[in-house]
């Protein structure tokens, strides 16, 4: 029987080191445009002067990336634990855990679930007959997701050109309500403007009729946002 081979530290460096300053990942942050993780002070600084990822050169947003941060609680957590003193390191340059009278950490501590707000969202295939490009986007067996309010469009389509196995160079259209969103617009923009604001997005609790009800029943809003994907056309 073969023994199982003893992995050393080192051999998950690749995974747990910055990219930026090459140390061991000290509040790993995540840039959510293309799933690099770094130091949270290296990022956080590097942004300071540019908007594209140090790592694959990919633009992060336009005008703000640090809106494209995530810090990873879990990662931070695996680390600690392969590599011993880390810890102690890490928080006699910070502040410690708060610590209530009973001597337990606060919960916030504890809590490593994502805080910012969620919404639900049906992503659904948009066909046109004979359009070129039909015959390789399908539509996805599950097209009900729950992502953050500040995912962008960009990521939807990294994401859907994923689920998808789409060529890299396969480009693909959003639409919410028939219109082209752009790749910098978030959930929670597109939500407030374009979503929310569109009648035949109510329907009367009643009868489920939209808008105009012979029950005169109260509308609530159509629940999750659909959004829709197509293969991209060029009207140029």
């Amino acid at each position: 029987m073969a023994t199982q081979r003893k992995h050393l530290v080192k051999d998950f460096n690749p995974y747990i080191t910055c990219y930026i300053c090459k140390g061991y990942l000290i509040k790993p942050t995540t840039v959510t445009e293309c799933l690099h993780t770094f130091c949270k002070t290296c990022i956080v600084q590097h942004f300071e002067d540019s908007n594209d990822c140090p790592r694959c050169g990919n633009q992060v947003h336009e005008t703000n990336p640090l809106e494209m941060l995530r810090l990873d609680n879990t990662l931070e957590e695996i680390i600690f634990k392969l590599v011993p003193g880390l810890r102690e390191h890490d928080t006699s340059k910070a502040d410690k855990p708060k610590v209530d009278e009973e001597g337990d950490e606060n919960e916030d501590d504890k809590d490593y679930h994502r805080s910012d707000p969620q919404i639900a969202i049906c992503l659904d295939c948009l066909r046109n007959n004979g359009q070129s490009g039909d015959n390789v986007v399908k539509g996805l067996m599950k097209k009900f997701i729950r992502c953050s309010t500040r995912v962008t469009v960009g990521t939807i389509k990294k994401f859907l050109s994923l689920k998808l196995k789409l060529p890299s160079s396969y480009e693909l259209d959003v639409l919410c309500n028939g219109e082209i969103m752009g790749k910098d617009h978030t959930m929670e923009f597109i939500y407030m403007t374009r979503w929310r604001l569109r009648g035949e997005n109510f329907r009367c609790l009643n009868c489920s009729a939209s808008q105009v009800c012979s029950q005169d029943g109260p509308l609530y809003q159509s629940y999750p946002m659909v959004l829709q994907y197509r293969p991209r056309i060029d009207f140029g």
